[in-house]
């Protein structure tokens, strides 16, 4: 087979090798625009999982990379002047021009033609191949061609960052946070050598801007940041090579191949420099590509599995590269954190990582940020041991909860009250008759059901748990089915026996759902009165907590969302409108609940739908809240509208908890699927949320069985 490749990049030779090694009979040519010695950038990283694909896919060329390496296994992270170290991450470095030398070496062992210096400006100039693969990276000339076939897509960043080295040996995978008197600085360094170290400088565009780097050299550029980082570079050099202040852009393609032409690398797609992956996934699409070409005499199948194969992995790298990047386009946000949650919050910040994981690789290390989430980040009370952050107690206003766990159980689940947890919530409960979703749900304003509810709390409180309630009055979603084994779709109309609704304007939930009237000032006042009624009926009841929900479609939600909101007057049009009957629902509501006891909203912080709620909208909302004394925020999203579509996964919800927690200052409490101690010790210890609500395991996975 002729094969032509385009680009002598990692990727290129490394495939040309390959290839050239499973068939020495293929005639492999493998062209480049710049000189054999010119390369761009620094060092490349590698975990010890990559090595042992290269170990097994080329012996010799691994022998000859990994004994160049610098090899070390911790992560230190300087924060608020101190320094933070955290061991048991094996990672290797190496020069990339050495990388690039050795792989060179390789392929002309092997008999592949190298050309340098060899401009390709038309495909069409390129003498006829049975294959032509694509190396050509992020630019590439073979992509742009035949754009209409791969389908691109490229999403610029939008931090700014620029690519330098330093002569100053590492012997960690080292992070800086500095605060300037521009903004916030950061670094992302590690070491390729005996005696240079790769030192990325990254920054928000508006920081980028005031500090006057729009307008620097490259001199100026290093002439700033040596001065900017002086204390932790101690009298080394920055150095550039080609350097310039860009952003990153992410890159995804519909399809990798088309004919006989297929994208290798960065060709294909790009994965964000802060988990070390660019290099390591072009290496591995050419170890695939090489595998499959072997194996399937078939060319057109060989160039399906090979895109079939990588394309997940590549996809699953791209998810965690694309929550890293966001962590360091917005690491403002997360600078009021403690340092033990700031730095387990950097750690785990692309969801790769965990509480248990980190425990395992420095178990002091975890011993510290337990230490120092037990004390709250306090430099002065010192504790010797403490429990892991799911265990550990929370004052919310007057109350006291043993443990972070929250449970919420449907009604044919008792399992909360075995588990232990620290807070049980109870509903929603309807305010009214008219604010029930279904005819058989709870409320508050029904005397002989709410009679019950008082022994019901008080067997909770017999074993430590405290009972929240939450209000809720249904709107456009009221008069619906109950949900069967047989029939469990929500928002079904009741055939018979339906109540008239109310919402925000006249919009029915959904086709087949009654329209409901829009509700007049008068109406308004008769749901605040429900309100404050259902809420002083909860405290007499002995409920320790109240929540208030603005979330799902519901009556609260619909004057917030301007999906649901559509009226002409004082409640209606910008957010500050329609924010102002909730926040006039929830004044009400503070008058009449105790003080001692916490209140708080479930509110929706994204509506799921172009056009809908926003996470902005959200954060907005909780600060008026708390202006009014809300002690906690449960971030819920969808269902404002039959049409949403969310990410639904493992906790979904934490990106939403996290950011009303960094930029509002309020407690949260975070739900959307999550099962273990670990992902909740995940989240608590990363200062991403305060509480977690607990989904239960199913009764088979619930205890162990023993046959004996």
């Amino acid at each position: 087979m002729y094969i032509t490749i385009l680009g002598a990049g990692p990727a290129g030779l490394y495939c040309g090798l390959l290839l050239k090694k499973a068939n020495p009979s293929h005639h492999v040519r493998i062209l480049e625009r710049n000189p054999p010695d010119a390369t761009y950038g620094w060092g490349v990283v590698f975990s010890d999982r990559t090595l042992a694909a290269f170990q097994e896919a080329d012996f010799k060329s691994y022998k000859a990379i990994t004994s160049r390496f610098v090899l070390w296994d911790a992560i230190d992270t300087y924060y608020r002047g101190e320094l933070i170290h955290c061991s048991g991450h094996v990672f290797a470095g190496l020069a990339r021009k050495v990388l690039l030398t050795t792989l060179q070496e390789r392929c002309r062992e092997l008999g592949v033609l190298l050309a340098f210096s060899t401009e390709v400006e038309r495909l069409e100039s390129l003498a006829p191949a049975d294959l032509v693969i694509a190396a050509d990276g992020v630019n590439s000339l073979a992509r742009r061609t035949h754009e209409a076939a791969f389908v691109p897509r490229i999403s610029p960043g939008t931090a700014r960052y620029i690519w330098l080295g330093a002569d100053k040996t590492l012997d960690a995978f080292t992070f800086i946070f500095k605060e300037s008197e521009y903004g916030l600085f950061q670094v992302h360094s590690y070491p390729f050598s005996g005696d240079r170290s790769t030192f990325i400088v990254e920054c928000a565009e508006d920081v980028w801007r005031r500090a006057g780097l729009e307008q620097a050299s490259e001199q100026e550029s290093i002439v700033f940041c040596e001065r900017l980082f002086a204390d932790e570079l101690r009298g080394a050099r920055l150095y550039s090579n080609n350097s310039k202040w860009i952003n990153f852009s992410t890159l995804k393609c519909a399809h990798w191949h088309t004919g006989n032409l297929v994208l290798l690398g960065d060709a294909a797609h790009t994965a964000h420099f802060s988990i070390g992956s660019g290099t390591k996934l072009a290496m591995e699409d050419a170890i695939a590509l090489a595998n499959a070409i072997e194996q399937y005499p078939d060319l057109e199948r060989a160039l399906t599995e090979y895109e079939l194969t990588r394309r997940p992995i590549v996809e699953l790298l791209q998810g965690a590269a694309a929550e890293s990047q966001g962590y360091f386009e917005h690491t403002q946000r997360f600078t009021t954190l403690p340092s033990a949650q700031f730095s387990f919050n950097l750690l785990t910040r692309s969801k790769r990582i965990t509480y248990d994981d980190l425990r395992l690789r420095d178990p002091r290390y975890i011993e510290w940020v337990d230490r120092s989430f037990a004390t709250c980040g306090s430099q002065t009370e010192q504790i010797t041991f403490a429990p892991p952050p799911v265990f550990t107690s929370l004052a919310l206003g007057g109350l006291s909860l043993s443990n972070r766990i929250v449970t919420q159980p449907s009604a044919e689940r008792t399992w909360t009250a075995q588990a232990g947890a620290g807070l049980e919530i109870y509903g929603p409960l309807a305010v009214s008759a008219d604010g029930r979703a279904t005819p058989n749900q709870p409320g508050l304003y029904d005397a002989d059901h709410s009679a019950t509810l008082r022994a019901q709390v008080d067997s909770l409180h017999e074993t430590s748990i405290k009972v929240c309630a939450v209000l809720n009055h249904a709107g456009r979603r009221g008069a619906s089915r109950a949900p069967t084994a047989s029939a469990s779709l929500l928002d079904r109309p009741l055939v018979t026996g339906a109540w008239p609704l109310v919402s925000a304007s006249a919009l029915p939930y959904t086709p087949r759902s009654q329209t409901p009237s829009e509700l007049t000032r008068d109406a308004m006042r008769a749901v605040i009165e429900q309100f404050t009624s259902a809420a002083s009926v909860a405290d007499a009841r002995g409920f320790d907590m109240l929540l208030l929900h603005m979330a799902q479609g519901y009556l609260l939600a619909s004057f917030l969302s301007p999906l649901t909101n559509q009226r002409t007057d004082d409640f209606g049009g910008s957010l500050a409108n329609r924010m102002r009957f909730p926040l006039e629902v929830f004044a009400a509501v503070r008058e009449v609940w105790p003080r001692q006891k916490p209140l708080g909203v479930a509110l929706n912080c994204h509506d799921g739908v172009k056009g809908g709620l926003t996470l902005d909208d959200a954060v907005a909302t909780a600060a008026s809240l708390k202006a009014l004394g809300c002690d906690l925020i449960q971030p819920m999203a969808g269902q404002t509208t039959p049409e949403a579509s969310l990410p639904y996964g493992k906790a979904f919800l934490a990106p939403l908890a996290e950011r009303i927690r960094t930029e509002v200052g309020m407690v949260t409490l975070v739900g959307g699927y999550i099962t273990t101690t670990n992902e909740a010790n995940t989240l608590l210890a990363g200062g991403r949320a305060d509480l977690i609500l607990m989904t239960p395991p199913s009764s088979r996975h619930a205890t162990p069985q023993v046959k004996g």
